[in-house]
Parts: C-alpha cells; sequence; structure tokens
C-alpha cells in the first residue's frame, strides 16, 4: 500500500492552532494507516531564535494593549494578508519553506494559522502543485485567512462558511466541518476512574483554565470562586505560567483540601470528564474541547478579535455565558451546591445532543484531498 504525506503546519501564537494540526494528525492516523503527518510550528522549526522573540512581544502587546489588539483586528476584518506583507514574511521566517516541503513531498498542506498559510499561497503562486487546506480554528472568519490559493477551507459553522462566501471564496471550496479536536475529547467514559487517579473528592467540580500562556488574570474571580471550597471542588489549570503557579502557591486563598493546582497538563479531557463547570478563556479549541465534553462553560476576560467572537457564538449557542458580573459566578456556585442533580442530568442530555457530530469530518476531508491528488499527479 502506497504511503501518504500530510503536512501541517502552524504558529505559536497561542497553543490552540497547534492544538488543531496535533488533532488533525492523530485523527488521519486513526482514520488510515496509510497516511503519514508532521506537525511543525513553521517559524519556530526555521528560524528558533528570532520567533520566541515575536512570540513573547505579541503576547506582551495582547496583555498590556488589549485596545490596540482590537483595533487592529477590526481595521483588518476584511482584508487578506497583502502580497507586500507576505513577501516579508517569507524573507525573514520562511525563506528555507520550499526546501522543507521538496524534502518531505507532501501530498497535502494543511495550515491551521493564516501566516503558514500565507507563505505556501505565495509558493503555490510560484508554482507550487501541492493543495492546500485552511483549517480556520476559530468562529469567525478574518480575512488573513483568505486567499485565492486556497484549495480547500475547514470552518466550524455555516456562519463562517457564509463569511467566506461574502468575501468571494467560492462556495464549493468551504466544509462545515467543526473545529477538529483530539479524539480523546468525544470520550465519555465517567468521572470514578478519573476521580481516584488526581485524588479528587466525588463532589460539584468547577475546572478553571488559564489558556497555554496561562493568562489567569482575573484575581477578583478566582478569589471569589476560592470563598466557595468547602462546598465545592476547584482544579486551577495555570498552563506554562510558572509565575502565577507560584503565586497562588503562595496564596492563602489556595490552601484548601479542595482545591487543587497543576501546572501545563495533556490530560484536560480527564480534566474536563471529571469537572461540572468550565471556567476559562473563551479559545476556540478550548471551547470546543468543552463542547465535546459537553461542560457548561463560563468566560472571562476574552482576548481582542477572536476570542471575542468564540464567547458571543458559544453563548448564543446556550453552551456557555460570559461572566459580566460576579452575580454570574453566584448563581452558577448557588446551582452546584443546591441543585447538583440539576447540572448533571442536563449535562447528560447535552451529549445525546453532542453525539450528533461527527467529530473525524475534517480528518476524512483532508484524506479525501490526499486520495484526489494521489489521483491528478
Amino acid at each position: 500500500m502506497s504511503k501518504y504525506r500530510v503536512l501541517l503546519l502552524s504558529e505559536g501564537f497561542g497553543s490552540g492552532h497547534t492544538q488543531a494540526a496535533y488533532a488533525l494528525a492523530s485523527s488521519l492516523r486513526k482514520i488510515s494507516p496509510n497516511i503519514q503527518t508532521k506537525v511543525l510550528e513553521l517559524g519556530s522549526f526555521l528560524n528558533p531564535k528570532v520567533a520566541p522573540l515575536i512570540l513573547t512581544a505579541y503576547k506582551k502587546t495582547v496583555i498590556s494593549q488589549p485596545r490596540l489588539v482590537r483595533m487592529m483586528y477590526r481595521s483588518q476584518y476584511k482584508k487578506s494578508i497583502n502580497r507586500l506583507a507576505t513577501l516579508a514574511l517569507h524573507r525573514l521566517f520562511y525563506t528555507h519553506t520550499h526546501n522543507v516541503i521538496r524534502q518531505l513531498k507532501p501530498d497535502v498542506i494543511v495550515c491551521t494559522h493564516p501566516i503558514p498559510g500565507a507563505v505556501i499561497s505565495r509558493l503555490k503562486r510560484l508554482g507550487l502543485r501541492t493543495p492546500l487546506c485552511m483549517v480556520i480554528t476559530d468562529y469567525d472568519a478574518h480575512g488573513t485567512w483568505v486567499s485565492p490559493e486556497v484549495n480547500r477551507y475547514l470552518v466550524s459553522t455555516p456562519d463562517v462558511r457564509s463569511k467566506l462566501i461574502q468575501r468571494g471564496v467560492p462556495i464549493q471550496k468551504i466544509e462545515v466541518s467543526g473545529i477538529p479536536v483530539h479524539p480523546k475529547f468525544w470520550e465519555h467514559t465517567g468521572k470514578v476512574e478519573f476521580q481516584q487517579k488526581f485524588g479528587l473528592k466525588n463532589m460539584p467540580t468547577v475546572l478553571v483554565m488559564s489558556g497555554g500562556w496561562g493568562l489567569m488574570s482575573d484575581d477578583v474571580v478566582n478569589a471569589y470562586l476560592t470563598s466557595f471550597s468547602d462546598k465545592i471542588q476547584f482544579i486551577f489549570c495555570f498552563g506554562n505560567n510558572e509565575k502565577a503557579y507560584r503565586k497562588a502557591k503562595q496564596n492563602v486563598n489556595f490552601n484548601h483540601p479542595n482545591i487543587h493546582l497543576i501546572r501545563y497538563t495533556n490530560e484536560i479531557d480527564q480534566l474536563m470528564e471529571v469537572s461540572d463547570l468550565l471556567v476559562t478563556k473563551p479559545g476556540g479549541m478550548t471551547c470546543t474541547e468543552g463542547l465535546a465534553k459537553a461542560i457548561p462553560m463560563l468566560f472571562y476576560n476574552p482576548l481582542p478579535g477572536q476570542e471575542e467572537k468564540n464567547s458571543q457564538y458559544f453563548t448564543q449557542q446556550g453552551w456557555g455565558e460570559p461572566i459580566t458580573s460576579i452575580d454570574v459566578v453566584t448563581e452558577w456556585m448557588d446551582l452546584l451546591i443546591n441543585d447538583y442533580d440539576a447540572v448533571v442530568e442536563q449535562r447528560k442530555q447535552n451529549i445525546a445532543q453532542i453525539d450528533r457530530y461527527n467529530p473525524t469530518q475534517s480528518a476524512h476531508s483532508i484524506a479525501e484531498m490526499v486520495e484526489k491528488s494521489k489521483v491528478l499527479s
């Protein structure tokens, strides 16, 4: 049997884009043993010294200048990455991209971030014939995702498809597949095993996530949550933010047997399975993972742009609710304490609804592109 190759390209601007790439790689290998996958954060791979500096500068800007980021997001909302910017990116960071493609010989290239998508689009204008698939990893369609060289777009919702059509993308290029998450998030194995594994009690449990960057900056909400720790169990996940983790360890508010503090972990699916409520920043991947786990969500401090759009979408669909005031937190804590059975029952009903989704649709669509590329080559 022939082996097919899929190259998945991402960037480290937040962890969700790369998580989507790895989720797709896992699903592709699961549905077809003949598909080989390779995931690269292209900038970090080709320029490991400069890329971290840019990521750090971007992170600092997001944290310290949210209004500026929001203004830039909105001003560029309907615009693709122009050719001059693409050329600059190519010369600064990706001069060896074509060599990488020549060495790996992928049958299909998949981009889960718009920057490598723009670079591959430029290479296609220069003669590269490898099919390009863009996987939009949020519940909105910013103009930077759009390029005429893209062969297929995989999007989260019909609304995102409509936005692409309004920007001139042919409808036959767009498929509503949902955002890909790792297959393990679609498994519902029950709580008992994971309670024992993590040393948790059988009681109402809240998972508080700060995203891959650990942007858990809402000290007011976090401190208020801990005031309920006599009756509710809390798991605080700090991602890669070691400073915030150490600060919490030294904070008396977090010193309680029902409060568990953890760093970055690859077991978020298990922590979601064992929890009854997710308090999180509304990243596209985290929200979709929460959807797969059918866990109710509260959203705090959305980053300007995509996270704001994600929060709006999940709130409209009834899967989550923004923390617009401390009263929202109070209502949920009271619900977990005084009407816990209703929360558990509602989640069971949500799981039954979510079972209608096809968690591997994105992977099947890419596998179809691979087969077609082999026929045409």
